[in-house]
Formats: C-alpha cells, structure tokens, sequence
C-alpha cells in the first residue's frame, strides 16, 4: 500500500513539474518522510528536461528548507524539553555535542545524506540548540543544493543509469556528496583562517 501510495504522489509531481517537486520536498523535509522520493523524482525529470534542471534542482531545495524550518521552529519552541520526550537522553547529548564541536557541518552533511541517516533529528537539535535561521538555513541551502545539483547533474551526464544508479545505490552517492561537501568545507575554513591571519599581520605591520 506504502509503494502503491508513492508511485501515485511521484506521478502527481511530476505532472506538476518544478511547483511538485517544492510541495513534496517541504512535505517530506517537515513531518511526512518519502524516502528517496525526491530524489528519483528529481532525476527523472531532468532526464526528461535537461535544460529544466538548475529549475528543478532549486525548486527542491527550496522546498526541502521550507519544511525543515517547520521542524526547526518547533524545536525552537519546545527547546529541549521536546527532544527529550522524543528521542533517548544518550542521542540528544551526542547530537548537541557534534553542534559544538563542529558547528554547522553536523547539518550541511546530514542534510546530504539519504535514508536512513535520522536528518530531521539534527534539524530539531539545531532549532533546540537555538542555532542562528540564517546559518541555519545557509547550511540547509548548502547541504541539499549539492545533493539535489548533484544528482540533477549526474541524470543530464548518463540520463536513466543515474536514477539506477540511485535507486540502487543511494548511500553510495550520498556519501561521495558528503565527501565533496566535506572537502570544500575544510579548505574554505583554511582560507578563512589563512585570510584572517594575513589580516592580521597587515594590520600589526601597520601599527
């Protein structure tokens, strides 16, 4: 019945082109889950419409920050107190820890990864931890724009072999995104540091 339930909203996506794919990424990124369904449907259209593809790409990851700053706000609300009733003492303090520790990184890489990594766990510890909506929602930017580009790029390049290759090995991709995220992430913050220190000598050399 679940699979059945599926194929009838991907097919209603589809006919709805960009306008679908926002309404079931807000969907499944809030209170619904529909595993890999925007995934599949965002590579089956832009085999279909190459030329579509930044459109479909940028209309899913619109969608998806639209539906996790409903789960953000909630968390916000509720602060603490809700995670607590909903997920085991152990995994809030281990997830407020990676907040800590690695700061947005523990949203931008989450947010690459498909089923069964536990997303919106990580979307309802940064509303509890209070995480600034503009990082907040820079990083979800950037973590499902490189999945959703990603993925739209992968079906312009090899067409039906890409959703194949997602379907069937979607952790795989997901995990060689994380890696490049990762990669991009760690030589920004040495840029940063490095411009920051360059700064810094100008300014003492001034003085």
């Amino acid at each position: 019945m679940f699979s059945s339930l599926l194929s009838t909203i991907q097919e209603w996506a589809s006919g709805l082109g960009g306008v679908g794919l926002f309404v079931v990424a807000a969907l499944d990124s809030s209170f619904l889950s529909f595993p890999q369904v925007n995934d599949l449907l965002i590579m089956f259209l832009s085999t279909k419409q190459p030329a579509l593809m930044p459109y479909y790409a940028a209309m899913t990851t619109a969608g998806s920050l639209l539906g996790c700053f409903v789960l953000y706000a909630f968390a916000r609300r509720g602060g603490e107190v809700f995670l607590r009733k909903r997920f085991s003492g152990e995994r809030v303090e281990r997830g407020l820890a990676l907040y800590q520790r690695h700061g947005l990184l523990a949203v931008v890489v989450p947010a690459l990864l498909p089923p069964p990594t536990p997303f919106k766990l990580f979307v309802l510890l940064a509303g509890a931890a209070k995480v600034s909506p503009w990082k907040f929602a820079g990083a979800i930017a950037i973590g499902r724009g490189i999945r959703y580009f990603g993925q739209g790029y992968l079906a312009v390049l090899y067409g039906e072999a890409a959703v194949d290759l997602v379907r069937d090995h979607g952790a795989a991709v997901g995990l060689g995104l994380a890696g490049v995220a990762l990669v991009v992430g760690v030589a920004y913050y040495f840029l940063t540091q490095r411009r920051a220190r360059d700064d810094s000598g100008e300014d003492h050399a001034r003085g």
